[in-house]
């Protein structure tokens, strides 16, 4: 449906705030990924670690999240997303900070991780797409795009922020900053204003109290959990989702080791890695509008194929400087609109009335996938020396993925009862 319809601005114009606060929520989720890739050199000459060590904090999260998302997803049908996600954002804004006080110990690091996962389970993309499939329907592309685009915000802004803190304040001191004063504003604004579909369907429920019987807080049509296990469209979703997450977080952790290998400077890489963070948000926003205009198996499939360039650039042997920020543009333009894309097809294709559980499933792969990259990525880099069998892998990945979107039949209408989509 196009953005510029009426109902589509009626929404933009009543919800907005919450977008605002999802959106900065989300991004503080991706701070810790996007700042990794500065703190392996700092870290690995302190302490000794192996590049693979250091990137397994990411892997820690990612396979505890692996392990509890589905349980979460449940939680966000029952209580909806502004009760998981501000404790969720305070208690991640502790453990960034707390990484300041390592001192070299494996098992602090590994606890200190494991605290970080059960914030992120709380706050992690299920959250905020469920907070915006709840609330918008005519402009749900492109709310998604808005609040999605919190994670390309940081991806932005990040690297080179964290650059300068640990050249100013030191890598401790980074952490500090990053947990505290980031953590800070997404709190804020969470408690002010994330506000969506699940509070105002808990306040009929308030009013009506023979409604509060349901498992769930959103009376609307959709799948149910054993009708979404047996969808072959989400089981390509499913694959195309974790493959793609796979390739792209390797490439987000390992970046500026990556760029530092073919020759740029760890400023300049991190400058670079910003700015393609900066484009992703332009990819989010175009992304969304896109989704409302035509069908998401064609947009998705598109995109994620442009992504494999990135891949391709990155191997050119001695590329000159226009080449490598090509490069970073295609990535932070298509690479970022992935979370965008699994969350606004699994809505099409299962409804809201389990979404929470469904998308919960989704997470853990994109979890798995999450985790898989990072520490598959340094293995490759401490077994080949180079980083050349990542990029060729990612070269695939990426193909494969966007083939799974495009073989997507049309998803249904869920304009009529519940359990029973039209035709799409």
């Amino acid at each position: 449906m196009a953005v510029g319809n009426q109902g589509a601005r009626r929404e933009f114009g009543e919800h907005w705030r919450m977008m605002a606060a999802a959106s900065i929520g989300f991004s503080f989720t991706a701070v810790i990924t996007a700042s990794t890739g500065l703190f392996i050199e700092p870290l690995s000459r302190e302490f000794g670690w192996s590049r693979t060590l250091v990137s397994s904090g990411v892997s820690i999260t990612a396979v505890l999240t692996f392990l509890g998302s589905p349980l979460f997803g449940v939680f966000i049908d029952k209580w909806g997303t502004r009760r998981m996600a501000i404790p969720g954002l305070i208690l991640m804004a502790g453990v960034i900070a707390s990484l300041s006080l390592l001192t070299g110990s494996r098992i602090q690091w590994f606890a200190i991780w494991t605290l970080y996962a059960l914030a992120a389970l709380a706050t992690k993309s299920t959250v905020w797409t469920a907070a915006v499939n709840s609330t918008f329907d005519a402009g749900r592309g492109l709310a998604l795009g808005v609040v999605l685009s919190g994670s390309a915000l940081a991806q932005g802004i990040v690297p080179p922020l964290t650059n300068y803190l640990i050249d100013a304040f030191g890598w401790r001191g980074a952490y500090v900053w990053l947990g505290l004063g980031w953590g800070a504003l997404a709190v804020l604004l969470s408690v002010v204003w994330l506000r969506d579909g699940y509070d105002i369907s808990r306040r009929k429920r308030m009013a009506e109290p023979a409604c509060s019987a349901s498992a769930s807080l959103l009376d609307v049509p959709g799948l149910s959990v054993s009708e979404a296990w047996r969808n072959p469209d989400l089981w390509r979703i499913a694959i195309s989702t974790f493959v793609i997450m796979t390739a792209t977080v390797a490439l987000i952790v390992h970046q500026i080791p990556i760029l530092e290998e073919v020759g740029v400077g760890r400023t300049t890489a991190a400058f670079y890695a910003g700015l393609a963070g900066l484009v992703g948000i332009l990819g989010k926003l175009v992304t969304g509008v896109l989704l409302d205009r035509y069908p998401a198996r064609w947009v998705g499939g598109i995109t994620i194929a442009a992504t494999s360039m990135t891949y391709v650039l990155l191997l050119w042997p001695g590329a000159p400087t226009a080449v490598i920020v090509l490069a970073m543009m295609i990535n932070g333009y298509a690479g970022g609109t992935k979370l965008q894309l699994v969350g606004y097809l699994t809505a099409a294709y299962t409804g809201m009335r389990k979404f929470g559980t469904i998308f919960g499933a989704m997470a853990s792969l994109i979890a798995a996938g999450s985790g898989l990259g990072p520490v598959l990525g340094g293995w490759i880099h401490d077994t080949w020396g180079s980083y050349e069998v990542l990029l060729w892998g990612g070269f695939g990945i990426t193909l494969l993925s966007s083939l799974l979107l495009f073989g997507l039949r049309a998803y249904p209408s869920w304009s009529g009862e519940a359990g029973s989509p039209g035709a799409g």
